[in-house]
């Protein structure tokens, strides 16, 4: 059976601060402005488990008012796959809500607004299906992630359509961003596409 992948990256649960709380979801504040990890409240018994995965009312009052448009699902075979850096440009850019069904992602979100000042920065937590959280990613960001367990399914909402005139990414492995992959180049799993993925630096502002 093909090996897990493990990472040392997970924020310890008690270095995540609560922001807000709603309904059965509460809010965690990350290193960087925008993205937040959110976790819902499982209900369990001797049957399993029921949970609410999203509430428009629940996530507006979390500070989350998008309104999402679509919903997307992959299926990675081979731990250590990565798919990103991903983007969409305006007048089609995308905020994103991540969780993972099946498995386990090292979840990664890159800050690329210009005039941000945590341009080049990034958040990364690991999202499974064990612990049900999620990553919120705005608008401006490139979003990427590495599974850690074969056969791992990850959903997600965007908050526009699928535009391929306004389609972006930023190489996985830009040395300029320093992302705390758990897989280098001779083990990652990755498209044709990501492999050509250019460097933050290369790219020209695509966000304010």
């Amino acid at each position: 059976m093909p090996l897990a992948i493990r990472t040392r990256t997970e924020s310890a649960d008690d270095t995540l601060i609560p922001c807000r709380s709603s309904g059965n979801f509460t809010a965690f504040r990350l290193a960087l402005a925008g993205p937040l990890l959110i976790e819902p409240r499982r209900h369990g018994d001797h049957r399993g488990f029921f949970m609410e995965t999203y509430c428009w009312r629940d996530f507006a009052a979390l500070g989350i008012p998008d309104a999402f448009v679509q919903d997307n699902h992959s299926l990675s075979v081979a731990a250590g796959t990565v798919r990103g850096l991903h983007f969409q440009i305006p007048p089609h850019s995308q905020a994103k809500l991540i969780r993972v069904l099946r498995g386990a992602i090292l979840d990664v979100a890159v800050d690329i607004r210009r005039s941000s000042p945590t341009y080049g920065r990034h958040v990364a937590v690991e999202l499974s299906a064990s612990n049900a959280r999620q990553l919120y990613i705005p608008a401006g960001f490139a979003h990427g992630f590495c599974t850690l367990e074969p056969d791992t399914e990850v959903a997600y909402k965007v908050t526009d359509l699928y535009a391929p005139e306004c389609d972006r990414a930023v190489a996985w492995n830009d040395p300029d961003l320093a992302l705390p992959w758990p897989v280098g180049p001779d083990r990652a799993q990755l498209s044709e596409k990501d492999r050509r993925a250019p460097r933050l630096r290369d790219l020209p502002p695509c966000f304010e």
